[in-house]
């Protein structure tokens, strides 16, 4: 047997190590990712819009990739938990999340110090824009109607609602006050447990009007009970043709939403992460998410790792001026 020296044995190793030492594929050789059941941690509750997102999005993404998606709710301290569930997963690409708005709200108000900075960015798949929904039997025919009112009125003598205080719901209105070169207390936000109750609240007459996604107010408009007079988007909802844009109403360029997308711990290998992007896109354009999507209200938008990244960025900055100028913000 001839002698194998310090060098060929080294050489031998690395090759080992790809696979590919003498045409064999040794035990320890990298593996297809993956290989075994992915969990997909979802941190908000079970029935609500994220957990149907991402469960829509694991029963595709078990298609695309074989192997099965375990959608894992952990909920608790406002998605505190189920963020940081995701954020602190080994980043071997077998524990991935749905990630939200609140990840741009959470810090700002004192409750953790993760940022979208401690992900691993794969995919923005959905946002849904506020819209502004009054009466059925309101006085106020056009948002520039209501506009106009709020501004010659004394402020907190117009009432809103949509969410709990410093929701994203709420900092929709501020940021609209904002645009308008008003003060954020102009309108007074009266916090409640969500869009649901809000609307109850606007159809019994106890509000003037909401600043909830369009979808969560469309039993009460479908009822007749209200009538949404514009949305803070860049285009109008397919879903929702009717409704103009503020920039078309008002022509305020002003935009938000409550969006949701996919990300795993930082750190994630770069093979794993633009497998799972590539994934997620032919998810995106599939009838399947779209018809799921469509069916809710809800509306889909795509941005790659690259593009979420950045917009996360940006609505980070929004939502923390938005806190400041509500005099929420605790950083």
């Amino acid at each position: 047997m001839p002698k194998i020296t310090r060098r060929d044995f080294a050489a031998l190793a690395a090759a080992a190590a790809t696979g590919q030492a003498l045409g064999l594929k040794p035990s320890f050789a990298q593996e297809a990712y993956p290989t075994r059941p992915i969990q997909m941690i979802c941190p908000w509750g079970a029935g609500g819009g994220t957990d149907a997102t991402a469960r829509i999005v694991g029963v595709l993404l078990e298609k695309e990739l074989g192997q099965p998606v375990n959608v894992v709710n952990r909920v608790g301290g406002s998605g505190v938990v189920g963020h940081s569930a995701i954020a602190t997963a080994a980043p071997d690409g077998y524990t991935l999340g749905i990630i939200t708005v609140e990840i741009a709200m959470m810090h700002w108000a004192g409750l953790t110090q993760l940022t979208s900075k401690d992900f691993t960015p794969l995919a923005l798949m959905n946002e849904d824009p506020p819209g502004i929904q009054v009466k059925a039997d309101s006085p106020y025919k056009t948002v520039k109607d209501l506009a106009d009112a709020i501004k010659s009125s004394a402020p907190g003598k117009f009432k809103a609602s949509g969410t709990g205080q410093g929701g994203i719901w709420h900092l929709a209105l501020v940021g609209w006050l904002q645009a308008m070169g008003l003060p954020p207390n102009q309108v007074a936000w009266v916090p409640s447990n969500g869009a649901a109750p809000a609307m109850q609240d606007l159809a019994a007459g106890g509000i003037d009007f909401t600043t909830c996604s369009i979808p969560e107010a469309r039993a009460m408009i479908d009822a007749g009970k209200a009538r949404s007079l514009a949305i803070m988007a860049p285009a109008r909802a397919k879903t929702f043709p009717d409704v103009p844009t503020l920039k078309e109403a008002m022509g305020i360029d002003y935009k938000t939403g409550a969006w949701r997308g996919f990300a795993g711990p930082k750190g994630l290998p770069q093979p794993i992460a633009a497998k799972l992007t590539a994934s997620l896109k032919k998810i995106y354009d599939s009838k399947e998410y779209n018809d799921f999507m469509s069916s809710r209200g809800f509306g889909v938008v795509w941005n790659d790792a690259a593009g979420y990244a950045a917009f996360m960025d940006n609505a980070d900055k929004q939502m923390g001026d938005a806190m400041k100028a509500a005099g929420i913000a605790k950083t």
